[in-house]
């Protein structure tokens, strides 16, 4: 560590420090006690431990024998050196560094690593619930209910802060709630029509959605390789569909539609939502909350207590009281997973989010197949590995080619002042969408 002592032109003289005509003197070790910062007119000295001064040099003082020399001084410049109390400070701030990426990294891991165990716990326990009582509508609402009423529940005890929000808030709220209640009911209806696997091979082509949508209804543009990339995605879901030995057009078609209705719920939040300061958490239950509102009417018009209360029974009896388990599971587990995913867009890049999410992908795909025993064909697992790594690398080349926002709207992403705010984590998921990285 170097300690300087600095002067101005009209500064102390060396004469005034150093008399000529005096007796040599063995010079000292001085000992300058600790001092956080000591300031004048004309002087700054500034340390944070305990200095011990050599011989200084440059007033002429004899280097070899330690003597004041009565040579005539050729400026004012002070070098002590400072030993090992200070040696150690770069030394451990490099330790600290260390220390701090490695926690971080081993947070990010903990994040992905609960949230696709919560995914594939959520998926596996809602098609058990779906083979017994096939009413998607009732199972999407007991979803959002009970994380509705998780949040509620920590609002009102203070375990979590409640948000701050105004009309304003909600009204911004209200398309980015629909299309999410859409999207939601689309992909339980299609899960309640086939395989759990294959609503996630086509629910893996939403890149594609999100590319087209941007092009030809909001006018944006790609670089070609952000187009090319989505070929291996469209030809191997194409694949997948074709070659499914349980095919069901509705449940094909409740995917497709899942994957549409979550591009314009992006849409719709990178518009509307930007200067909010809500946290993920609480912006996930304020969605959740209105999207409850939302589905509740439709969702007993389509069908009905009468349908739900023979249905229940029926259940109840083939399966038993494990039944009441699984419904409450899937339920639970549906809004930790959704709530865990939205937290970790607030520790990670979009090109990250984006890797995990694929990933997920694939854990939940395999996962539902060694379960459920579903029958695969070769040329349909072939179909699902080409749309899967069309997503990862299509994550990657869309994220890196976006270096530059193409238009104003994403530039307002970029605007936002604190990742803390969900507005910016949903900026980080539709950008990652649509070929842009937010910086």
């Amino acid at each position: 560590m170097i300690s300087s002592v600095k002067h101005s032109s009209a500064a102390i003289g060396v004469t005034d420090l150093v008399r000529r005509g005096s007796s040599p003197v063995r010079p000292q070790m001085a000992s300058i006690p600790l001092i956080s910062a000591t300031k004048g007119p004309n002087l700054s000295l500034a340390t944070r431990k305990p200095l011990y001064l050599t011989s200084p040099e440059g007033f002429g003082f004899g280097p070899r024998d330690g003597f004041m020399s009565a040579a005539e001084p050729r400026g004012f410049a002070l070098r002590c050196g400072a030993y090992e109390a200070d040696r150690s400070d770069s030394v451990e701030i490099s330790r600290q560094e260390t220390r701090s990426a490695a926690s971080q990294k081993v947070k990010i891991g903990i994040y992905f690593a609960t949230w696709w165990a919560l995914n594939v716990v959520f998926n596996i326990y809602n098609k058990k619930v779906l083979n017994a009582f096939p009413y998607p509508w009732l199972t999407s609402t007991l979803s959002l209910a009970t994380g509705s009423l998780m949040m509620l529940i920590s609002w009102a005890t203070r375990i979590a802060e409640a948000p701050k929000t105004d009309f304003k808030f909600w009204k911004a709220l209200a398309p980015v709630a629909v299309a999410h209640t859409i999207g939601h009911v689309a992909a339980t209806v299609s899960m309640s029509k086939v395989a759990v696997s294959f609503t996630h091979i086509i629910k893996s082509g939403e890149p594609a959605f999100s590319v087209l949508v941007s092009r030809f209804l909001l006018g944006e543009t790609f670089p070609v390789p952000v187009y090319l990339s989505l070929v291996p995605i469209i030809g191997g879901c194409a694949l997948a569909a074709v070659t499914e030995l349980n095919f069901n057009m509705t449940g094909f078609m409740g995917a497709m539609i899942s994957n549409l209705a979550f591009v314009f719920r992006n849409i719709f939040s990178k518009r509307g939502m930007k200067g909010t300061s809500v946290s993920g958490m609480n912006y996930y239950a304020c969605l959740s909350i209105l999207s409850l509102l939302i589905l509740t009417p439709f969702a007993i018009a389509i069908e009905g207590p009468q349908m739900w209360a023979a249905g229940w029974q029926t259940a109840l009896s083939q399966i038993g009281p494990h039944f009441i388990w699984w419904v409450a599971a899937q339920s639970v587990f549906y809004h930790l997973y959704n709530q865990v995913s939205y937290m970790s867009l607030d520790e990670i890049s979009p090109l990250t989010f984006s890797i995990g999410n694929t990933m997920k992908r694939i854990s939940v795909i395999v996962s539902s197949i060694i379960i459920f025993h579903t029958p695969v064909q070769p040329i349909n697992a072939l179909g699902a590995a080409i749309a899967v790594l069309g997503t990862f690398l299509y994550s990657q080349i869309a994220v890196d080619a976006g270096d530059e926002c193409f238009t104003a709207q994403e530039r307002v992403c970029r605007s936002v002042p604190s990742k803390e705010s969900f507005y910016f984590s949903y900026c980080c998921r539709a950008m990652n969408g649509m070929g842009m990285k937010a910086k």
